[in-house]
């Protein structure tokens, strides 16, 4: 019984999404993205630690895709992303102001508009399915996603819908100060030790402790997907653990 109940509103989620204006809205801009940046190279930004070591100025003039709250980093990098994706609704809920104010094109799940305003013209939802899909890789964003656990993954599948023939990895450090069951929600006591600001998941936000072994799944499924169509995905991330993608020096890309 539980399982037909999920499986009628996960069809009624997509009914919502290809029938309301909002969400006709985004696969009309996915539409005009797709291939967009044919051949050419971006970078995303992960929000480990050892992107407070890694020059950010080298990308002011780069495609850049940032993750979650990111744009704590926006002043002292001086610039803003190209692009901005969130997926997790805790991290939505808890930021819509802050992710409502941003002004580039952001990509967010079709499920959290409930945080948010009417969206203005930036605001691009996604049909990020439900949990229960087996795990794949959206090589076009019009269609469905799987959300793999990180965020980096829904970036990844973005980058290949726009084109990119090179997409390079930075702050995706892939370890955590904090342990416990995978997916489980806590609430932080204090500064974040998991994110290059302390304020990141600070002291009372609610979050998800990482499922490490699920990204990696969605990771390798993003570097076949690439490989196969004859693009890389290479991990500039400095002193970063993932073992998925090819290695490569921050500095030598410049």
């Amino acid at each position: 019984m539980q399982t037909l109940l999920q499986t009628a509103r996960c069809l009624k989620h997509r009914l919502d999404f290809f029938t309301h204006p909002w969400g006709r809205r985004s696969h009309q801009r996915l539409a005009a993205l797709h291939n967009a940046h044919r051949g050419e190279r971006c970078f995303i930004l992960g929000n480990g630690p050892s992107l407070k070591r890694t020059d950010l100025s080298r990308l002011r003039q780069e495609t850049t895709f940032g993750l979650n709250r990111i744009y704590l980093a926006f002043p002292q990098m001086d610039f803003t992303t190209t692009y901005y994706v969130a997926i997790n609704h805790l991290v939505i809920e808890q930021c819509a102001d802050d992710i409502q104010a941003l002004s580039m094109p952001k990509f967010l799940p079709w499920g959290s508009r409930r945080h948010l305003g009417e969206p203005q013209g930036d605001t691009i939802f996604l049909d990020l399915v439900c949990r229960q899909r087996r795990p794949g890789f959206s090589r076009d964003a019009r269609r469905p996603m799987w959300a793999g656990a990180t965020v980096t993954f829904a970036a990844l599948q973005l980058a290949y819908h726009m084109g990119f023939r090179q997409v390079i990895l930075i702050g995706v450090d892939h370890s955590f100060a904090s342990k416990g069951p995978a997916g489980k929600t806590v609430v932080s006591e204090g500064d974040d030790p998991n994110h290059f600001d302390p304020r990141y998941f600070g002291k009372g936000f609610r979050w998800q402790l990482p499922d490490l072994e699920t990204s990696e799944i969605a990771y390798r499924l993003a570097r076949e997907a690439f490989e196969r169509d004859g693009r890389e995905v290479l991990d500039a991330t400095i002193g970063g653990q993932l073992t998925i993608f090819p290695k490569v020096d921050y500095e030598s890309l410049f």
